[in-house]
């Protein structure tokens, strides 16, 4: 604690940071490397299969589903197909095009357990048209 201690207690600040969980994920880039989208804010996929997962309590429905094997690098993820019988516009081998969901901290939201990515288009139709009826299906 004396006049020339300053460099020590800088040199304590910085060994502690590294008990900071946010401190470590950070410096290290753990969220970028278990990031299936690598960063981009959208990714490409083909459907593998479809779905149902149960909501959580304290809901009782079926949230419709779809596995998709992205494009860029071949990692399989679940995403959630929305809309009222969306899940028709959604077919095996679609292309189609997923977004993160908005959980917190990266998390699933709401009552769908471990789904964190959500389809926006299908064979680039938006999906919220076709399920309006405003679109029709495109052919790959």
């Amino acid at each position: 604690m004396g006049l020339l201690s300053g460099r020590k207690f800088r040199k304590d600040a910085r060994k502690y940071r590294w008990s900071q969980k946010t401190y470590k994920s950070r410096v290290l880039g753990l969220k970028v490397k278990v990031d299936p989208l690598e960063g981009a804010s959208q990714a490409k996929g083909i459907v593998i299969n479809k779905f149902q997962k149960e909501a959580r309590q304290p809901n009782s429905a079926m949230r419709k589903c779809c596995k998709v094997q992205l494009i860029k690098n071949g990692i399989s993820v679940g995403s959630f197909i929305p809309g009222n019988l969306a899940q028709k516009f959604v077919d095996e081998h679609d292309e189609v095009i997923i977004e993160r969901i908005g959980g917190r901290s990266g998390r699933q939201k709401g009552d769908i357990p471990g789904i964190r990515f959500k389809v926006i288009k299908v064979n680039e139709q938006p999906l919220h048209l076709l399920w309006k009826g405003k679109l029709e299906k495109g052919r790959r």
